[in-house]
């Protein structure tokens, strides 16, 4: 980076625009296999935050590479750009004063330390969504699991390459063994008890 380039101060902060939302801002984020459920999780939760008047934003893996990833193939160099892309969008939102939800395989546990370092301390959590791999491949949503059984599929992770589950989560689901909206009220719990919302009625 060029010693032209200066961060420039805003007037109004984080801090403010906390006060002027009624909660904190953070990223929540969501990691586990292909077809583990991070999304359906995100979106219900999402929808939960809204429903209580919380400010909010979702990244899903699929949608980021429709316009801010569409450049980047699925080599590891392009998986770290991607993931590097993500959490700086994450980073400038959550100093927009959004809670951001984001929804990324990310495998590997360096990926997912390197994101919670570009946001600010205390604001990044990490849910493991935790779906046994037998599970994911038998819903298959997108076919991608067969595909990568026949081989049309390189570096298919849990398949042809690895998954690195979270070392301490903050929290852990597993979707094929609690409800929807046992996941949620979870979730609502969790951010009710660091600080970051007001407690809000189970859904």
């Amino acid at each position: 980076m060029t010693d032209n380039i200066v961060w420039q101060q805003h007037h109004t902060n984080r801090e403010q625009r906390a006060e002027l939302f009624g909660h904190r801002s953070g990223v929540i984020w969501f990691t586990g296999l292909s077809g583990s459920g991070k999304s359906t999780v995100a979106n219900a939760l999402e929808q939960a935050l809204a429903t209580c008047g919380f400010h909010t934003y979702l990244l899903d893996g699929d949608n980021v590479r429709h316009g801010l990833c569409a450049d980047l193939g699925f080599s590891a160099e392009d998986r770290t750009e991607n993931l590097r892309r993500v959490g700086a969008v994450s980073g400038l939102m959550v100093d927009a004063g959004l809670l951001v939800l984001s929804a990324f395989i990310s495998p590997y546990r360096s990926q997912r330390q390197f994101v919670r370092s570009l946001v600010p301390a205390d604001s990044f959590l990490e849910v493991y969504i935790a779906t046994p791999l037998a599970v994911c491949e038998q819903r298959d949503v997108k076919g991608l699991y067969q595909k990568a059984r026949k081989g049309e599929i390189s570096h298919f992770t849990g398949i042809s390459d690895p998954y690195e589950p979270p070392a301490a989560p903050d929290l852990v689901i597993d979707t094929s063994a609690s409800e929807l909206a046992d996941s949620i009220n979870q979730l609502l719990q969790l951010l009710a008890e660091r600080g970051w919302i007001k407690p809000t009625t189970a859904v």
